[in-house]
């Protein structure tokens, strides 16, 4: 029963819509209305200013980690990870992407998912996000930046576990990975829509 508990926990802590809050607050209007139609950080910035976007990156990515953090001190016996760990970490995420506080329209799930996997194997985060910033600095597109970092999470999980120090449960690891980063992609949808077309958005 605790581990069902803790999947709900962790879904409902996802779909906590910090972005939609700090947009409310500040200015009354509903961040979904405009820009990517999302609650992320970057949506947020462009409605109430980069401060509130780095709040709602920060509280988002935060609220991912305590997700798992729960799951591994309730669901295993070493603070290890297992397939109940790996459930609450995709739940996490998929709680951001479609929060019942919101009519299940939120985010693209980008930071969550960071703050799930930093928790997690903080190098293999460090890794894609140098992936991230490379292509945000040459290109600015965030949309891009976060789609390719998202794909190379899984290689980099893999590469490291092989090259530099073996993940102890390496099975669970790789499917909340795997599952997460194919949701967050999806989410990304239009975006890669507008890529392809030359209509997205850069970010100043």
């Amino acid at each position: 029963m605790r581990p069902v508990l803790v999947l709900i926990v962790s879904y409902l802590l996802g779909s906590i819509p910090f972005g939609y809050l700090i947009v409310r607050a500040q200015t009354g209007a509903d961040v979904r209305e405009a820009g990517s139609g999302g609650t992320g950080a970057t949506n947020v910035s462009r409605r109430a200013g980069k401060a509130a976007g780095i709040i709602t990156l920060l509280l988002d990515a935060t609220k991912g980690t305590l997700a798992v953090v729960i799951a591994r001190f309730i669901t295993t016996q070493d603070f290890g990870v297992n397939w109940w760990v790996s459930a609450a970490s995709v739940l996490a995420v998929f709680g951001h992407c479609f929060p019942i506080w919101l009519g299940f329209r939120g985010g693209k799930g980008v930071a969550t998912g960071v703050g799930v996997f930093l928790s997690l194997y903080p190098l293999a985060v460090a890794c894609a996000g140098v992936i991230f910033i490379l292509a945000v600095a040459t290109t600015r597109y965030v949309s891009l930046g976060s789609t390719l970092a998202t794909a190379a999470f899984p290689l980099f999980l893999w590469l490291l576990n092989v090259y530099v120090q073996p993940v102890a449960q390496l099975a669970p690891m790789m499917t909340a990975a795997a599952a997460s980063g194919a949701l967050i992609i999806l989410m990304h949808y239009a975006n890669i829509a507008r890529l392809l077309s030359g209509t997205e958005r850069k970010f100043r």
